[in-house]
């Protein structure tokens, strides 16, 4: 589903974000990316979700090389991604519901449709009851659960989280884990960029370690 096949990112200035990235991420599996602060994992990250482009080699999502896709066609490849990022993006002058259904308007998804959906969402991350909430007056793992609401609530094939446990204490950050760990199981591609090795599933994970930039063993 995922491949990238001699992949570089080089940024203006000279900055080499990736060198000579290589791997294959099957539908359906759970991959850990992992490495130190400035390894290249948010930018491997941008690149599987089309946020950015490869400056050599090739990225697949499916059957599309995205350093192709005309930017017209960026937007429909995305729907295939829910993203959760390090900062959660949050829209702290609208509610709990307000915030999950954001997606669903923008693709044109309104009325009983996206409130079944949006309550769905919030179901799946314990935050049901909070629907009026404003982000603000949530803690940190719930701010957390409520950006994984959202990224899920376009039922994308392919989740993809960007240090999703780094500013949570261990309790929060165990149980954020466990939604991800849920989601994988009922089939969703799960990519969790991570410095917490602490974090990484044991056994059934494919784990991509970057160390500057290049694969590690």
């Amino acid at each position: 589903m995922i491949k990238f096949d001699q992949v570089g990112k080089l940024y203006p200035g000279g900055f080499e974000a990736l060198k000579n990235i290589s791997f294959e991420i099957a539908k359906g599996e759970l991959a850990f990316v992992t490495g130190h602060s400035g390894a290249g994992k948010s930018t491997l990250l941008k690149l599987i979700a089309a946020i950015e482009r490869p400056t050599a080699g090739t990225v697949l999502i499916g059957n599309q090389n995205t350093a192709k896709l005309r930017h017209a066609a960026i937007p429909h490849m995305r729907r295939k991604f829910g993203l959760v990022f390090q900062d959660h993006k949050l829209l702290y002058d609208r509610n709990v519901f307000e915030n999950v259904a954001l997606p669903l308007y923008i693709n044109g998804i309104v009325g009983n449709e996206a409130g079944k959906r949006v309550r769905a969402a919030l179901d799946k991350v314990g935050l049901l009851g909070k629907e009026k909430a404003m982000p603000v007056t949530l803690s940190g793992g719930e701010q957390q659960r409520l950006a994984i609401a959202r990224a899920v609530v376009s039922r994308p094939s392919i989740l993809i989280a960007d240090e999703p446990t780094g500013n949570l204490d261990e309790t929060y950050a165990s149980e954020i884990m466990k939604l991800f760990h849920a989601f994988h199981q009922v089939g969703v591609t799960v990519i969790i960029a991570t410095h917490d090795t602490s974090a990484i599933a044991s056994g059934a994970a494919k784990i991509l370690r970057l160390d500057h930039g290049g694969m590690s063993a």
